[in-house]
């Protein structure tokens, strides 16, 4: 079976909620990079068989196929297809498996994963909702209401329920979110995040500017004011300050085969190692990433120990804190960048958003090995194991 290589990742800078990249239709900024990735590999955009985009969204501006629509925004000859997934928060993440699927079978050679969320421009939760009892409109299906007798299936109960189950205190969830500013303030001032970022033009106040820095950032962070903010759920240790932030985003990451490699000068900077995908209790919902990791280890061989870097997607402090302690990896080499909680979580493009960060992360360091995992809707986690190069 032939390998599949990454040759190009990029990012937007995290938009805050009704921020810096609110003016930007979601279609744009999908648009914007597919055109970069294209551009950082440095081959021509005829050459993509396939543009793979995640949303969760699909609704109003990301409806009516997102990822045929950017690909016609952008420079991309109308001849290349695309095709728009919804794994939930994993969504390109799964894009990227379906990507290296494709070229790792043969089937195509030059795909790119992507990813895009204007939690602004179409909020959360705008494409469906819960019912009890099922009624008309609802995702609630008779079947699903008999299995499931409460089918509000949500993602904050899910975190207070990890919380409670790892006797995670509300301190232990506000020093993490602390932990997460604080690098990514580092890495912000030391430029580990310039090699990934597209910049793109803004209007601030009618004033034209480039928006290149992650603006969920809060540079003034202390335990106290973590600590001041009001749990969500009455009783509850998650609150808005140790989750992850909502978040205007998009990136690209493209993926080739060896022959892709050999035909068009390409040089690789991660080969993709290995690609799990597994599904859980859809109540607690946010647990899987600990297991799908279990697995992922299991089937390439490896130990945590082995793993050089961890991206695990911070939707709610508990998740990569459990995952801590499930694992046993070393906390030192978890989102060494900062996460979610301070550079927020566009949804469907946090998937594709992490790779980026964890691919250059890697050849930042001269390290070999780095993992992604991060919770989904449902139940389910998708992990991936990359070797840079």
């Amino acid at each position: 079976m032939s390998e599949a290589y990454i040759v190009a990742a990029t990012r937007t800078a995290g938009g805050k909620r009704e921020g810096r990249l609110f003016g930007w239709h979601p279609v744009d900024l999908a648009a914007a990079v597919l055109d970069e990735v294209v551009a950082r590999a440095g081959l021509p955009g005829g050459a993509v068989d396939d543009v793979i985009m995640g949303c969760v969204g699909q609704v109003g501006e990301q409806g009516l196929h997102v990822g045929r629509n950017a690909v016609l925004a952008s420079n991309l000859p109308q001849s290349v297809p695309a095709v728009s997934i919804d794994r939930q928060c994993g969504s390109s993440q799964q894009s990227i498996h379906f990507a290296a699927q494709a070229v790792m079978s043969g089937a195509q050679d030059v795909v790119i994963a992507a990813g895009v969320e204007s939690m602004s421009r179409v909020p959360m939760g705008s494409s469906g909702h819960w019912s009890k009892p099922p009624e008309r409109g609802s995702a609630t299906s008779p079947q699903l209401a008999a299995k499931f007798p409460d089918p509000f299936f949500s993602q904050f109960k899910g975190a207070e329920m990890i919380a409670s189950k790892w006797g995670q205190s509300r301190d232990d969830l506000d020093v993490f979110a602390l932990q997460s500013h604080a690098r990514a303030v580092a890495a912000t001032d030391s430029g580990a995040f310039t090699a990934e970022v597209l910049a793109l033009d803004v209007d601030v106040d009618g004033v034209r500017e480039r928006h290149f820095l992650d603006e969920g950032i809060r540079r003034d962070a202390t335990m106290d004011s973590i600590g001041k903010v009001r749990a969500l759920m009455e009783g509850g240790s998650i609150t808005a300050a140790n989750a992850s932030q909502i978040c205007d985003g998009a990136a690209a990451v493209m993926v080739v085969s060896e022959r892709a490699l050999k035909e068009h000068g390409l040089t690789p900077m991660a080969r993709i190692h290995a690609m799990t995908v597994t599904a859980g209790d859809p109540v607690i919902m946010l647990e899987e990433p600990l297991f799908a990791t279990d697995r992922a280890l299991n089937r390439a061989g490896m130990k945590i120990a082995d793993i050089d870097l961890y991206e695990v997607n911070e939707a709610f402090a508990p998740v990569p804190l459990a995952w801590l302690s499930h694992t046993g990896a070393d906390p030192a080499r978890l989102n060494v960048n900062g996460g979610a909680i301070a550079l927020g979580h566009p949804l469907g493009g946090s998937g594709a958003k992490l790779m980026t960060t964890l691919v250059h992360a890697l050849r930042a360091r001269g390290l070999r090995y780095g993992l992604q995992t991060m919770c989904e809707g449902g139940g389910i986690a998708n992990v991936t194991i990359i070797e840079a190069l």
